[in-house]
């Protein structure tokens, strides 16, 4: 599956990314913070490890079930 990436900065030390399927808009709930594309045509596969602090598994089914992964803020260090 191709992807385009989208990050925030949350604070110096800490970025969220954004996975959104190829082509496909921002979700509306994610419309109203400060997204900035990141990367494009990235190619989320089954060999691949965490790419951009998403873990493959959690990012696909993220996709799956609402259409785009965000990274998880809790547990995460800045």
């Amino acid at each position: 599956m191709k992807v385009d990436i989208y990050k925030r900065i949350e604070s110096p030390n800490l970025t969220s990314y954004l996975a959104v399927p190829q082509g496909k808009p921002l979700p509306a709930e994610a419309t109203n913070t400060d997204w900035q594309a990141d990367e494009r045509n990235i190619d989320l596969e089954e060999d691949t490890g965490p790419l951009f602090d998403l873990e493959l598994a959690d990012a696909l089914a993220q996709i799956g079930e609402k259409g785009y992964a965000i990274t998880h803020l809790k547990g995460r260090q800045p």
